[in-house]
């Protein structure tokens, strides 16, 4: 599903070059749900971004799902994103002059989705907002904001899901079904999943953590059912 060659990417402050991936490469296989630990700054926001098209590296090659996205134009791009992966972002990106329902409703109704509103109804449900597909995003908290953002990421069936802090803004009881329905779709739907996180139990429940450090990704082992990480 996800395969990177060299991948490198810096930044040019003033005068000064931040390298924030230095030949990078990574093989993560269809299925397979991946934690990305690493402390902040470390450039793992930046990672994501370019997983998902959104930003291009200085060196290297990113492939998704079999598409090499340096020979994709933005519209290409953004039918990919589109079609095949869900991204949440720490920033949720939601429209606010639609409803919960209405924002989750509308990949599918861009895709030309029969029964749009139907399946965001439900999603919303499961992540547990099912008393709130009329309200505003002005009219939500941040942790109910994520939760919109997080059912939009879903709604689509995507092959590919991208994760930036899915439960940083959550308190523990609705980050553990957020926790829950993302690895459940994982495992159901057989979506390859990759997440930042800090959140040690859940990175511990994935199939495979990686630490991003100086960067450089470096495998770390999660034990099973939520155990500590062993490095």
């Amino acid at each position: 599903m996800i395969r990177l060659d060299g991948l490198s990417m810096h930044y040019t402050l003033g005068t000064a070059r931040i390298d924030v991936l230095r030949g990078v490469s990574l093989r993560v296989p269809a299925g397979q749900s991946v934690a990305i630990a690493g402390p902040s700054g470390s450039g793992k926001t930046s990672l994501l971004l370019l997983l998902a098209g959104l930003e291009r590296p200085g060196a290297g090659s990113v492939d998704i799902d079999g598409m090499r996205l340096d020979t994709l134009d933005r519209d290409a791009l953004a039918d990919l994103r589109r079609d095949r992966i869900g991204i949440v972002f720490q920033s949720f990106h939601l429209l606010p002059s639609l409803t919960a329902l209405d924002n989750v409703a509308l990949p599918l109704q861009i895709a030309g989705r029969p029964q749009a509103h139907d399946r965001a109804r439900d999603f919303l449900h499961r992540v547990g907002l099912g008393a709130r597909l009329g309200h505003y995003p002005g009219q939500l908290s941040g942790g109910e904001q994520q939760r919109v953002a997080i059912a939009r990421s879903l709604v689509h069936g995507p092959r590919l899901l991208l994760a930036d802090e899915p439960t940083g803004n959550l308190d523990d009881h609705t980050g553990e079904a957020v926790r829950e329905l993302l690895l459940t779709l994982n495992e159901e739907a057989g979506t390859t999943m990759v997440l930042v996180t800090h959140d040690l139990a859940f990175a511990a429940r994935c199939d495979r953590v990686l630490r991003l450090h100086d960067g450089q990704l470096h495998e770390a082992r999660a034990a099973p059912h939520g155990d500590a990480l062993a490095v």
